[in-house]
């Protein structure tokens, strides 16, 4: 992911969070909060010749003490026009490849159960639901605005461990 890609990755995102399924966020941020927070190493986009991007993925790191050095949360957004093309798919592989090769031993997320089609995605690709959050928060936007939401934790481990 390149300074470029921002505009459209920016929008798939924002297109994720008025959704209503996939995250807790108001509104996508601007590039800098957004560059300072995601590990530079697993960002990635994907598209299709000649398009802007499609979808992308990124890590955040869950604590900054030494011991959780390879344990990353990841978020991956595939845009509406894009959903069932194999985008997901691509870019879970990418950040997986990119995650293992840096000692990144676990990726883990929160999803609400009601994402099915992320959950399938994620557990095709070795993630498992290693527990439920009751009513976790309360949406801060949209038609569900102050409605408590549950969550699922999910992880995948490298093999490497």
């Amino acid at each position: 992911m390149q300074p470029g890609d921002w505009p459209a990755v920016r929008r798939i995102y924002q297109e994720g969070i008025d959704g209503g399924h996939a995250t807790f966020e108001s509104t996508a941020p601007d590039w800098e909060a957004f560059n300072t927070t995601r590990l530079p190493g697993h960002r990635h986009v994907a598209g299709l010749p000649g398009r802007a991007a499609l979808g992308w993925a990124a890590v955040t790191p869950v604590s900054s003490r030494t011991a959780y050095a390879g344990v990353v949360e990841h978020s991956i957004y595939v845009s509406t026009d894009a959903h069932g093309q194999g985008i997901g798919a691509a870019l879970l592989q990418a950040l997986i490849a990119s995650t293992e090769s840096a000692g990144i031993w676990t990726i883990q997320s929160s999803v609400f159960p009601e994402n099915e089609p992320s959950l399938k995605l994620h557990q095709a690709h070795g993630f498992t639901v290693v527990g439920r959050r009751n009513r976790i928060a309360r949406m801060p936007h949209g038609p569900l605005a102050g409605q408590w939401r549950d969550t699922l934790l999910i992880e995948r481990r490298s093999a490497l461990i």
